[in-house]
């Protein structure tokens, strides 16, 4: 559960739903503990728009006027990522006692997520919610809101407490979940989106309308295959930013775990619902009317370079992180790489896997001699069906093969 201690002047109550956390694979603090108090003093790269207030020492807004996008006319956001926690005792749910100064118009969140092994995670959860597996190290990530300019909200202190409670639900499984959704452009260069990442043309990552999902900055915790329906393009890319339309519609979730419309079908986003069957009104959860059906946004980069897309449209998305098997992250200079039709330098290009996406392996072969970011080699990994990306440029971990043989 998140409990709220109302500090100071408080006129209005603190939501929790939401807490950032640092980047994957940051170092677990010495001592395992099953109850801890949450370091809100150490603002860094991956934390956005926040700071710590002089004299008082409370986590607050660094810029009461800013927002990520020009999708929101007023008020103000921000989010912290503490550093990875580890428990002296697997767990598989963290509760929070929040102590916070709240204005009337403003909000704070906490959510957590558990490592699932060396780069794998469960999604963000809220505090108080159990996770769908038991873990051993956790992160939190605290993020204020606020609906009026000047206004801020202030965190005094995140006392943490893991526990085990009886699961009643499950998310992961051996083949991760695909669905077809309405994909709109992202555009929005020179904006920010939600962990901290400044938007560039040609950009490549994605967009969904639930915070579950978000990978830290410079990270694809959490990355997404999205391809055109006729499968002839694909692009792997991290997801790093929230929307379209809702901000809690975790659409590919069951009922069980999904945190809003539960009476919508799994794979259903709420949008699509709203827009196409008059579903809550045919407005989102906060109240506007729907203009399309999207349950994705695509940045530039992926819509134009990896798709080849001229309109909005339908595409398949597989959620990449609902899956298990071995895994590679991208590592490249920036630019996204070229996934071939085989394990050749020479074969047809089906699409892109953008820097920092986390990619299953489904197999290897020999092909081609590569020289990438890891070294030279003639292997070559299978990303999906006739999907094919050297071994030089994934982190897997080894130098050898981590998956069978096709």
């Amino acid at each position: 559960m998140i409990r709220i201690k109302k500090a100071g002047r408080v006129t209005a109550a603190v939501l929790a739903a939401g807490a950032v956390t640092a980047l994957a694979g940051a170092p677990a603090q010495a001592a395992a503990t099953t109850s801890w108090t949450a370091d809100l003093s150490t603002v860094d790269t991956d934390d956005v728009n926040v700071n710590v207030a002089a004299g008082g020492g409370a986590l607050t807004l660094a810029d009461a006027a800013w927002h990520r996008t020009a999708r929101v006319v007023a008020g103000s956001e921000g989010s912290l990522i503490t550093a990875e926690h580890a428990l002296a005792t697997p767990a598989n749910r963290v509760s929070a006692d929040l102590t916070a100064d709240a204005p009337k118009g403003t909000s704070v969140e906490v959510d957590v997520r558990g490592r699932t092994g060396a780069d794998d995670w469960t999604e963000w959860t809220p505090a108080g919610t159990t996770f769908t597996t038991t873990v051993s190290s956790v992160q939190v990530r605290v993020s204020l809101h606020s609906t009026t300019d000047g206004v801020r909200p202030s965190v005094r202190g995140v006392a943490l407490s893991a526990d085990s409670a009886p699961r009643v639900n499950a998310l992961v499984a051996t083949t991760p979940l695909t669905y077809k959704v309405y994909g709109t452009r992202e555009g929005l260069v020179g904006g920010t989106t939600a962990n901290g990442h400044k938007i560039v043309s040609h950009d490549h990552f994605v967009s969904f309308p639930s915070g579950k999902s978000v990978s830290p900055k410079g990270t694809g915790n959490y990355t997404a295959k999205v391809c055109r329906t006729d499968g002839s393009k694909c692009e792997y890319a991290p997801v790093w930013e929230v929307g379209p339309w809702n901000e809690r519609d975790d659409y590919w979730n069951p009922a069980s775990v999904r945190s809003e419309f539960k009476d919508l079908p799994q794979g259903t986003p709420e949008a699509q619902a709203a827009y196409l069957q008059g579903y809550n009104g045919k407005k989102d959860d906060s109240g506007r009317t729907v203009q399309n059906p999207a349950g994705i946004d695509l940045a530039d980069g992926v819509f134009w370079d990896g798709l080849g897309m001229s309109d909005n449209g339908y595409v398949n998305v597989t959620y990449l992180w609902t899956g298990t098997g071995p895994t590679g992250t991208v590592k490249t200079a920036g630019d996204p790489m070229n996934v071939r039709a085989s394990a050749s330098t020479s074969a047809a290009i089906k699409g892109l896997a953008a820097n920092y996406a986390k990619v299953t392996i489904e197999c290897y072969v020999r092909g081609d001699s590569v020289t990438g970011t890891f070294g030279t080699s003639t292997i070559w990994d299978r990303i999906g069906p006739n999907n094919y990306v050297s071994d030089t440029y994934l982190q897997t971990g080894s130098d050898e093969p981590i998956a069978p043989l096709c």
